[in-house]
């Protein structure tokens, strides 16, 4: 597990609305640098509205959102990117008139300036199916291919905190497997992590720590053998 005491993003009583609606109500979170975490819970619990913060996509209200030990929440999505946060969206978002190739290319940045950064022979390495689709339109690609493109892509950004939301939502057993393998590689290169998804089973043998929020706020925060051992928690917030 990650040093806390060296935290990487950190998240502190966010507010978010949209318009008079209020989602969010006092949320905190912090991941280490290294460290793979878990945002849970049912779905309209305010996950998404968390990350979109988080990304400055719906500024949050008030709070405090540091990255890297700097303030961020007012910043917008451009420079929050810049600063190293790369997300893959929920429902994937990939360029449907590019290629697979393309599609990778048109990330690709190294705004820290990272010493070995990511290359499309690396993402290729990582998923080999997409080597093999590489020409391909994305609208053409499976689910499982377009999620595996949307990961590389945001890889390409060469990332300090990698951001999934939903990362393995309705893609068949095989493939999720595959992605969940690429993660656990993936942590286990250093890279930081924030995943949404609804496969307790897989996050709690891979992540470090998990956030359970309902109702737009944080109810439970615990490891992943606190989590594999309280079903009485997940049963009571994630319906397992």
């Amino acid at each position: 597990m990650a040093d806390m005491s060296d935290s990487l993003l950190e998240l502190r009583d966010i507010e978010t609305s949209y318009g008079l609606s209020r989602v969010l109500f006092g949320v905190s979170l912090t991941i280490g640098r290294g460290e793979m975490v878990s945002l849970l819970g049912r779905n309209g619990m305010g996950k998404t509205t968390t990350v979109r913060s988080i990304m400055g996509l719906t500024p949050a209200a008030a709070g405090s959102i540091r990255f890297g030990g700097e303030e961020i929440r007012l910043f917008p999505a451009y420079r929050i990117a810049k600063r190293g946060v790369g997300l893959v969206p929920e429902g994937r978002q990939v360029f449907p008139n590019l290629t697979a190739r393309e599609n990778l290319v048109a990330t690709a940045a190294n705004h820290g300036g990272t010493t070995e950064p990511w290359t499309l022979e690396k993402v290729m390495a990582l998923f080999p199916r997409l080597a093999e689709r590489a020409s391909g339109m994305a609208n053409l690609l499976s689910g499982g291919e377009q999620q595996m493109l949307a990961i590389g892509r945001a890889l390409m950004t060469n990332p300090r905190l990698l951001i999934l939301d939903e990362a393995t939502e309705g893609l068949a057993p095989r493939v999720r497997d595959e992605i969940w393998r690429s993660l656990e590689r993936l942590r286990a290169g250093g890279q930081s992590i924030l995943v949404i998804d609804k496969n307790v089973k897989a996050l709690t043998r891979i992540a470090d720590r998990h956030y359970i929020i309902e109702r737009g706020r944080v109810v439970w925060v615990g490891s992943s053998q606190q989590l594999a051992q309280a079903p009485a928690i997940q049963h009571r917030y994630l319906g397992i």
